[in-house]
């Protein structure tokens, strides 16, 4: 979250009430919503890192206000900077598929069956809520890469199902 915090902080000061709103916003319902420990310890550990500095407040004592320091948007910049990697494709499911067909585990079929499922259940979620937002948001644009994983997330199960089957 130091990141994506950070980077709401380069757009202008804000409190974390504000800071996990714009985050849900742009990011949409496919994430889990944040609670509020997270975003204060969060806070506290870019303060720490000098990353991010408290704005006195007149009149709200107890509402703290944070912005990004030249640390953090030096931070900032070296992160928007750095090429990603590839993603990684060994994921649980596919050790579980990998493996619980030794010594009787589990069958494979019935794993790729209920994986289906949850794929599909995944896409009509993903579905409405790239309904609900707007072209071009974060947000939209988040629930279109979802979705594409997931359609071919099932292409390959389907793959699995012929090959194993």
């Amino acid at each position: 979250m130091r990141l994506p915090f950070l980077a709401l902080l380069a757009d202008g000061p804000a409190h974390g009430y504000e800071l996990r709103s714009a985050y849900q916003e742009r990011c949409g319902a496919l994430l889990p919503p944040m609670n509020a420990g997270q975003i204060y310890n969060t806070l506290s550990r870019l303060e720490s890192s000098g990353l991010v500095e408290e704005v006195p407040q007149q009149g709200r004592p107890d509402r703290r206000v944070y912005r990004i320091t030249e640390a953090g948007r030096d931070e900032l910049k070296a992160w928007v900077a750095r090429p990603v990697g590839a993603t990684r494709f060994g994921d649980e499911f596919f050790f579980k598929l990998a493996f619980a067909g030794l010594g009787g585990l589990a069958d494979p079929a019935s794993l790729i069956e209920e994986r289906q499922a949850d794929c599909l259940q995944s896409l009509r979620d993903t579905d409405a809520v790239a309904r609900s937002a707007a072209p071009g948001s974060p947000a939209a644009l988040l629930a279109e890469r979802a979705a594409v994983h997931l359609e071919a997330e099932m292409r390959w199960l389907q793959t699995c199902r012929e090959q194993l089957t």
